[in-house]
């Protein structure tokens, strides 16, 4: 797996071209709503995996849906850290997120609570990571666990999103009949729930 460091401002201009007006945090892409899905990463909406088989099908789903929407042979990996300062501080991010996404390069800060005297901020590393089937299995593992959180993937030009999450995974396609394509090709890991959560 090689990694790249990516350029923060191409990044950051290239957001804005692609998802105009929408936040860069991991956790609101969700808000996308006309070309948001979310599946869940196991049977019966269970949140958290028990055994070794457990994580066999929440990988086995993350990377079934990754392999479907990765075209190139990179992915944009983002991952994140917080502080009580706009700008990073280090080591921000957890030994966690460090020890699995280590090439990621700061790339951008959003804040994430203003209330006076609890002011906090997310800040975004990023890197290019060679994509392979499997690739990402340490920090969706964490991911999977709620030891890591408010991590992105997308491809190098940021036509989809892919936030997984402890318990699923959120997807941005570029367009509804994208969306509706994906879900219909995996109605089983839906939710029950009306708005999809």
């Amino acid at each position: 797996m090689i990694d790249v460091v990516v350029d923060a401002n191409r990044l950051s201009t290239l957001w804005d071209q692609r998802w105009p007006g929408c936040s860069k945090l991991p956790y609101e892409v969700r808000e996308i709503r006309d070309q948001w899905v979310r599946f869940h990463a196991l049977p019966g909406s269970q949140r958290y995996p028990d055994t070794e088989i457990e994580y066999g099908i929440v990988l086995a789903r993350h990377n079934t849906v990754l392999a479907e929407l990765v075209t190139g042979p990179a992915v944009l990996v983002i991952t994140a850290g917080y502080s009580d300062q706009p700008d990073p501080r280090e080591p921000g991010r957890s030994a966690e997120t460090i020890e699995a996404h280590r090439s990621g390069a700061y790339w951008t800060s959003s804040c994430i609570d203003d209330e006076p005297g609890f002011e906090s901020w997310m800040h975004l590393y990023a890197s290019e990571t060679t994509w392979s089937p499997g690739c990402l299995d340490p920090l969706l593992r964490h991911v999977s666990d709620g030891v890591i959180g408010n991590v992105l993937v997308c491809d190098v030009v940021l036509s989809w999103l892919y936030h997984p999450y402890d318990g699923g995974m959120d997807i941005v396609l570029p367009t509804t009949a994208d969306r509706d394509a994906l879900r219909s090709r995996h109605q089983d890991w839906l939710s029950a729930h009306p708005r999809g959560l």
